[in-house]
């Protein structure tokens, strides 16, 4: 395994134990920003990219992807 593998296992291991007592838009920001982190790292690296940059972009749109939909569910969409 390379060396992103464990952090990026840790950090998801964290947010869904960490979402317990929160609302849905922010379980959506935590948990689509790892889940983004994780598959951005994976697709960098496998295409011979930065996986540190390919985490890091998809954390951040991961987190506004899951912010957006956690927000719909708080309201009811």
């Amino acid at each position: 395994m390379n060396k992103l593998t464990y952090p990026l296992m840790a950090i998801t291991l964290a947010s869904s134990v960490a979402c317990t007592n929160m609302s849905n838009e922010e379980q959506g920001t935590l948990t689509g920003g790892a889940i983004g982190a994780v598959v951005g790292g994976g697709i960098a690296a496998a295409t011979g990219g930065n996986g540190w940059t390919g985490a890091a972009i998809g954390a951040v749109a991961g987190s506004v992807i899951g912010n957006i939909k956690g927000k719909e569910a708080d309201q009811g969409y």
